[in-house]
């Protein structure tokens, strides 16, 4: 009996540019005030993000023109990756903040797993496509292998990105603490102030989320660079190392919302405010 050929690489289809957000007309005063201020407040996040989501699409418009097997497997999780990102930037302009973590974190799987894939060769994807498809009598279905994989030792490589998913993880998990810092940001030990499905803007929130969204874009960046068919494109990497720059510069600002992972495992949160107005705030979760 032969053994199954692979399925041939169709041609890849993506949008030409990226599309930000716009302005939610139809929700309710305080989602259209979140907008706004998300807009005014974090302009120079949501510029950069911007510039590496469209950096991103013509990266994938020169990896595309190879359809192989080892371009399918990246551009399938590069895909997810920006679509986490595009639907996390429209939820943060929503307030949405509790939406974003498991994006975020899923989107820094779906980096993981490019990276090992590259560093490993692509063999594990290559035994996977060859045997993936078919049909099944027993239930008059086709299948799909479900291919499990795992790629988390990959973020262990990336100090920053291992330390983001570490903390999306866990607030993506049902933990008390987790849910009180994102469903009532302004509880205190005299008062439990929780809100249901708010939508009301939060700088401190609106921050580390905007910080999150611009390490994984810039991390996906990276990445696609790594692969062969793109490491030589001059261009794009002096586009990407330009804004690589401005990036760490942002993430850098010491005036911004950020979380700072500790050696004990917990993490201090520097400039926690729901306002500009308000008093910047340290909070040790």
């Amino acid at each position: 009996m032969s053994e199954p050929s692979p399925p041939k690489i169709a041609p890849f289809a993506f949008p030409e540019r990226y599309e930000p957000p716009g302005r939610p007309d139809t929700a309710s005063p305080v989602v259209r005030d979140a907008h706004r201020q998300t807009q005014f407040l974090l302009s120079s996040d949501l510029s950069l993000f911007e510039q590496a989501m469209g950096l991103q699409l013509a990266a994938v418009a020169v990896l595309a023109k190879k359809r192989s097997p080892e371009t399918a497997a990246l551009l399938g999780f590069w895909s997810r990756t920006f679509s986490y990102l595009s639907d996390t930037r429209a939820l943060l302009s929503r307030a949405s903040y509790p939406s974003c973590p498991p994006l975020l974190r899923a989107a820094c799987d779906c980096i993981a797993a490019q990276r090992s894939l590259l560093a490993e060769g692509f063999g594990e994807y290559r035994e996977w496509l060859a045997r993936a498809m078919g049909k099944d009598r027993e239930h008059a279905a086709s299948y799909i292998d479900l291919g499990r994989y795992r790629a988390g030792s990959a973020l262990a490589q990336d100090a920053r990105l291992g330390g983001a998913y570490r903390f999306l993880t866990d607030l993506a998990m049902p933990h008390f603490g987790g849910t009180v810092l994102q469903v009532g940001p302004d509880s205190s030990q005299q008062r439990l102030a929780l809100t249901f499905a708010g939508g009301a803007f939060h700088l401190g929130w609106a921050e580390l989320i905007a910080g999150w969204l611009l390490l994984l874009a810039e991390a996906q960046i990276e990445t696609a660079l790594a692969a062969h068919e793109l490491n030589a494109v001059g261009a794009l990497e002096e586009d990407a190392g330009r804004l690589g720059k401005q990036i760490e510069e942002a993430l850098a600002s010491p005036r911004r919302c950020r979380a700072e992972e500790l050696d004990d495992g917990r993490r201090l949160i520097h400039n926690f405010r729901r306002a500009v107005s308000g008093a910047p705030k340290r909070v040790l979760l």
